[in-house]
C-alpha cells in the first residue's frame, strides 16, 4: 500500500447491497445508495454443535516486476521477504490453464471425514483501481470449481463497501455456497474471475478469496461457532475497530481459535495489531510466529503460524491479502461469556472484512 492510503480513515463506504434489488419503475431515477463512514461488523452465522470451522483461501494477484528501486526482488517477496504491493507491477495468478478465465487460484478445504457441512460462505474482494479501472458491476460474480469439478457461476447475495476515492476502489462480496460445498466436500477448490485490477500505482493491487465452512461431527467437542463480516477501513491514528461477541459460555481452560480476513495489509509495515479482552478482564495480544503482534496484517495465509493446507500458488507474502487463523485459547484460560476483539491500523491503513470464532462450549 502506498502513502496515499493514509486517506483511509476518512473513506466512505456504501451500505450493504443485494443483487436481488427490485428494479426501479420505468422513467424513475434509481435512488442513490446511502453512503456510510463505515460498515460495522454484524453476525452472519452462529451455532452450538459438535464440530467446528475450517477454511480455504488464496490471493488472486501477485508481483511480476519491481517498480521501486528499494523493492526486494519479486521472487524473494513471494518466498516471504518484506514488500508492499505499491512497489511492484502486479499481475494475475493463473493455475487452471483455461484461456477463458483469469486470476484462477486453488486452496485445499479440509472438511474432516464423516463431517456434515452445516454452513458455507465464500468471500472475495479487492481493489478495482490500479493501472486499470475495473467495472464495479462485475464485483458480484465469480467462478468456482469443486474438487475435480467444472466451473460454476456463483453470484453474491451481499456486496459491501464499494466506493471510489482518490487512491483505491475497494469492495468485498460474499455468497452462501452451502449446497455447493456439501456436494463438493474436501479437496482443492478453485476460484476464478475475481474482479480485481492489475498493474502498478502508488496504491497497489490486491485481492483474494476465502471459503469459511462450519461443520458437524459427532466425535468432536461441543463448540460455539460464530461468523461475522463487514467492511471496516482501519487507518493509523483513526478510531480502532471493535467486534464484540456475546453469549459464549466458554468454561475455564477452553480451547478456541479466531480467523481474520483483511485486505491491503503490508508485510514489514508496522503498527497493526489485534487484541482480545474477555469479560473477566483478561486481555491478550493475538499473534504467532508468522504474524508478529505489531504486524498482524502482513499478507499471510496461515493457521497457528504455519501453512496448514495446500494452495496453488502458495506464496508466503501475498502482497495485500490476509486470511489467518490464530490460537484463542490464552484468552479463554479463565473462561468467557463474551470477547471483545480490537483491531488497530498500520501506518498506511488496511481493510477488515471477516472474523470467525470457534470456542469450546459447556455440554
Amino acid at each position: 500500500m502506498g502513502s496515499s492510503r493514509r486517506i483511509l480513515g476518512t473513506l466512505g463506504l456504501l451500505s450493504c447491497l443485494t443483487l436481488s434489488v427490485t428494479a426501479p419503475t420505468a422513467g424513475a431515477a434509481a435512488p442513490a445508495p446511502k453512503e456510510l463512514p463505515r460498515i460495522p461488523f454484524t453476525q452472519r452465522y452462529q451455532a452450538v454443535q459438535h464440530g467446528g470451522l475450517v477454511r480455504a483461501s488464496n490471493s488472486g494477484i501477485s508481483c511480476r516486476k519491481e517498480q521501486s528501486p528499494q523493492a526486494e526482488p519479486c521472487a524473494e517477496v513471494k518466498k516471504g521477504a518484506a514488500g508492499v504491493n505499491s512497489d511492484f507491477e502486479m499481475f494475475y495468478s493463473e493455475v487452471d490453464k483455461d484461456p477463458d478465465t483469469y486470476n484462477s487460484t486453488r486452496a485445499e478445504l479440509k472438511v474432516p471425514q464423516g463431517a456434515k457441512v452445516s454452513y458455507a460462505r465464500l468471500y472475495w474482494g479487492g481493489n478495482l483501481r490500479v493501472g486499470e479501472q475495473k467495472p464495479p458491476e462485475d464485483n458480484g460474480r465469480v467462478l468456482v470449481a469443486e474438487p475435480g469439478g467444472a466451473y460454476k457461476e456463483v453470484l453474491a447475495d451481499t456486496v459491501t463497501g464499494h466506493r471510489t476515492d482518490a487512491g483505491s476502489d475497494a469492495y468485498q462480496a460474499s455468497a452462501d455456497v452451502t449446497p455447493l460445498v456439501r456436494k463438493g466436500g474436501a479437496g482443492l477448490w478453485t476460484v476464478a474471475q475475481l474482479n480485481i485490477a492489475m498493474g502498478h500505482s502508488a496504491v497497489g493491487a490486491w485481492g483474494g478469496w476465502t471459503l469459511v465452512v462450519a461443520y458437524e461431527h459427532p466425535q468432536e467437542p461441543v463448540r460455539r461457532i460464530s461468523l461475522w463480516d463487514g467492511f471496516e477501513s482501519i487507518a493509523a491514528r483513526a478510531a480502532d475497530a471493535t467486534v464484540q461477541i456475546e453469549g459464549l459460555d466458554a468454561p475455564a481452560g477452553s480451547a478456541g481459535r479466531v480467523g481474520v480476513v483483511g485486505y491491503d495489509g503490508d508485510r514489514g509495515t508496522l503498527g497493526d495489531s489485534l487484541t482480545v479482552t474477555a469479560d473477566s478482564g483478561r486481555r491478550v495480544s493475538i499473534s504467532d510466529e508468522e504474524n508478529p503482534f505489531n504486524d498482524v496484517m502482513n499478507s499471510t495465509i496461515t493457521e497457528f503460524g504455519a501453512q496448514s493446507f495446500v494452495r496453488q500458488p502458495e506464496h508466503v507474502n501475498n502482497l495485500g491479502y490476509d486470511a489467518d487463523v490464530f490460537d484463542l485459547s490464552p484468552a479463554l484460560s479463565g473462561g468467557a461469556r463474551s470477547l471483545s476483539f480490537r483491531f488497530t491500523g498500520e501506518s498506511q491503513g488496511h481493510f477488515l472484512g471477516v472474523l470467525f470464532v470457534q470456542t469450546d462450549a459447556r455440554r
